[in-house]
This record gives C-alpha cells, structure tokens and sequence, in this order.
C-alpha cells in the first residue's frame, strides 16, 4: 500500500491557512499555491536516486553526488493543478509537464475526460500528478488511470487539502501511488466538497466566481 504523507511543517500550516480564508485575494492565493507547492515538492523529491559523479572544482577534483538522471513529469489536473506546477518548475526545472483534462459532473459528482497529453517517454518518469484538492477522489484515480493506460508506473499524488473518503478512494484504486498531503480535512458535505476546505481551488486561482 502506498504511504500517505501529511505534512506537519509550520510554513505550509501557516501558507494554508492562509488559502483557506475567503477574504485572500486571487493574486495572493495564487502565489501560496506557488510556495506551498515548492515546500511540498522539496518534500516529494526526497527519495530521487542519486550517483556518484567526477567534477572539478576551482581548487579541485572530486567526487560528489547527482541525480541518477531520473527523468521527471509534472502532471497538473486541469485546470486548478496548473496552480501547482511554477513552484514544483522551481525545484526541477528540466521536467516535462503534462496535463489531463478532468471536469466533476454536477449530478453524478463522477470525473469526466476531455483531455490527455503526456510526454511520450512517460513510461521512463517519475511521475507528480498534482491536484489543489482530494475530495471524493475521483478525479485523482481516473487521471492516474489514464497515466498507467499510457505506460506510466512510477506515479505519485500531491494535493493541498484531502478529504478521508478521498483518500480512501485513491488508495484502493492505485495502492503502490505514495500520496502527499499538506492538510486532512474533516470530511465531504453533501455537494461533495472538502470540510472546511478552501471552496473550488479553479475559481480561486482564476478568479472565475
């Protein structure tokens, strides 16, 4: 089974509460998805393979370490993940980045598809599918579905703010995803939104309600 993360760091705490207050501003919210997701993204990286490489310094040679050359993609769900990728880029700026294309159904709550564009070499990547929110965790388990459809397998989740039922959901569908967390909420309320959340992380970002 996968391992869920949750993080206890007091700037993603405070970076969080900050999100959640609904007098934060679209331009402030957006650049604390930005920070909070490179503090996550610190984290999530920790178990990249390293080797041993020569290099030469000003005074000079030795031995030192460098990622063992695993490859790296950034894969936003659409369109509120795309608020996670600037500060994951930060970290590892040579990533690809792809995106699928998911939308709730407002009766069914269930993830419809409209899009899915990957690096084509995903199948040799070390995968971050990165989502603001975990609710029912539909969205989460069909993108990861559509990443393993297309040869990818070394796949992990990072949200914001995750509902239990979510987690729950993901973990069955895909056991060997490792899911990071920075905060877990309470539960889902009727409409299916997390408790007390932060509201719909798209229109936050984008200013679109």
């Amino acid at each position: 089974m996968g391992k869920v993360y949750v993080f206890d760091h007091p700037l993603i705490q405070h970076k969080v509460s900050l999100m959640r207050d609904k007098n934060t501003t679209v331009k402030e919210f957006r650049e604390l998805a930005t920070e909070i997701s490179t503090l996550m993204g610190y984290e999530a990286t920790r178990d990249l393979p390293l080797e041993e490489v020569e290099v030469e310094t000003p005074i000079c040679k030795t031995k030192t370490m460098m990622l063992k050359g695993q490859d790296i993609a950034i894969v936003p769900i659409l369109r509120a993940g795309l608020g996670f990728v600037d500060g994951m880029m930060n970290l590892v700026p040579n990533a690809k980045i792809g995106h699928v294309g998911l939308y709730r159904d407002p009766d069914t709550h269930l993830p419809v598809e409209y899009y899915c564009k990957l690096p084509v070499d995903i199948e040799n990547r070390q995968t971050f599918v990165v989502d603001p929110m975990l609710a029912t965790g539909g969205s989460a388990v069909a993108a990861i579905d559509f990443i393993k459809q297309r040869g990818g397998t070394h796949i992990v989740f990072m949200c914001l703010i995750a509902a239990p039922e979510g987690i729950e959901t993901l973990q069955k569908a895909h056991p060997d995803v490792d899911i990071y967390i920075a905060c877990k909420d309470e539960k889902l309320n009727e409409n299916a939104y997390i408790v007390p959340g932060l509201g719909d992380a798209g229109d936050r970002l984008y200013g679109t309600k």
